[in-house]
Order: structure tokens, then sequence, then C-alpha cells
């Protein structure tokens, strides 16, 4: 179970350098670099735009809205980008031998 949570922890540290890289290069597209803006803001907001106190769905906004922000960024980014991206940073933390 610690072992999975691990694994877990490190492929979303993975994606957010992803992400970041994706934020910073020339040929991401300006709409998907928005999304993943807003996705960003939206988690670092200290407010919700749909409060807390409304069952259900005031505690579910951040699981449902940030993930499809970020989804439908990556849906606008080439995939020959994406995964030139993914590749640049599982070599920047590839244990050095």
């Amino acid at each position: 179970m610690i072992n999975q949570l691990k694994n877990y922890a490190q492929q979303l540290k993975q994606e957010l350098a992803v992400y970041r890289l994706l934020l910073k290069h020339p040929r991401t597209p300006w709409l998907a670099k928005l999304l993943l803006a807003l996705a960003i803001g939206y988690l670092l907001l200290p407010f919700d735009l749909i409060p807390d106190f409304i069952p259900v769905l005031g505690q579910l906004d951040e699981l449902i809205i940030i993930p499809l922000l970020v989804y439908l960024a990556v849906l606008l980014i080439p995939k020959s980008l994406l995964l030139s991206c993914r590749v640049q940073v599982q070599a920047s933390q590839a244990p050095e031998v």
C-alpha cells in the first residue's frame, strides 16, 4: 500500500514536470497553455467556484474540473510534443550510473 502511494506520488511529480515543460514550449498551442494555466490557477485559488457547503458537488469540484481542464489541454497538444516532453522528464529523473 505504501509503495503504491509512493509510485502514484512519483507519477504525479513526473506529470507535473511534463506540464511545466509544455507550458514553456513554443510549439504548445495557446489554448492548451490557457487550459493548463486555468487548471493550475483553479488548484491554487483560495476559494472555490462551487462552495464546499453544497453537498457532494462542493467537495468533488476539484476532482472534476482540474482533471477535465488537463485532459482537454492534452487533447490539443501534438502527440509528438507530449512524448518528447515526457522523454525529457524521464531522462532528467533517471538515476545516474
